[in-house]
């Protein structure tokens, strides 16, 4: 039974939600006096960036979260290719906005996270393609490769020291 469960992607499917309610349920400081909520958590530095900046944010934070909510869901009706739809804009969103900022740079402009903007822009298509010729195990491959990569690991080095995202959620 168990085999015929991951077969269907029953057990992917609420990863997502269950590291997005882990991650909110730890939001908290303990500093060694006392243990507090992340009261510092501010969106100054957020909006006082560059407005590509904002956009790729804001588009980027939006992403994760509809796409924790997709892949948790039911797959197959027509919510889920409406949100699907939402998403994958949001991904371009995110992908093309990247494209302008260039806040590390390592070979002139650019840096190793806009070869992931370009795998996104490649592999984003074929993902909607294999939707669109029912080939369900690649489509479902394909996304939970950008969502892992894209937004959950590439998300986790914008909090490093020193990036805006670090101090949107340290305060520092």
């Amino acid at each position: 039974m168990l085999s015929e469960l991951r077969e269907k992607g029953s057990l992917l499917d609420h990863v997502p939600s269950l590291f997005l309610f882990s991650f909110l349920s730890t939001l908290t400081v303990d500093d060694g006096a006392s243990r507090r909520s992340l009261a510092s958590v501010t969106l100054s530095p957020l909006l006082n960036a560059a407005p590509v900046i904002q956009i790729h944010a804001f588009a980027a934070i939006t992403a994760f979260a509809v796409g924790a909510i997709q892949l948790s869901a039911p797959k197959g009706t027509i919510l889920h290719r409406l949100v699907g739809w939402l998403w994958t804009v949001l991904m371009l969103t995110v992908a093309i906005s990247s494209l302008f900022i260039h806040e590390i740079r390592l070979w002139g402009p650019w840096s190793p996270i806009h070869l992931l903007s370009i795998l996104v822009l490649v592999t984003l298509p074929l993902a909607v393609l294999h939707a669109r010729r029912h080939d369900v195990g690649q489509h479902r491959m394909a996304m939970l490769m950008l969502f892992t990569g894209a937004l959950v690991i590439a998300g986790v080095f914008t909090f490093l020291p020193g990036r805006i995202m670090h101090s949107a959620a340290f305060g520092s």
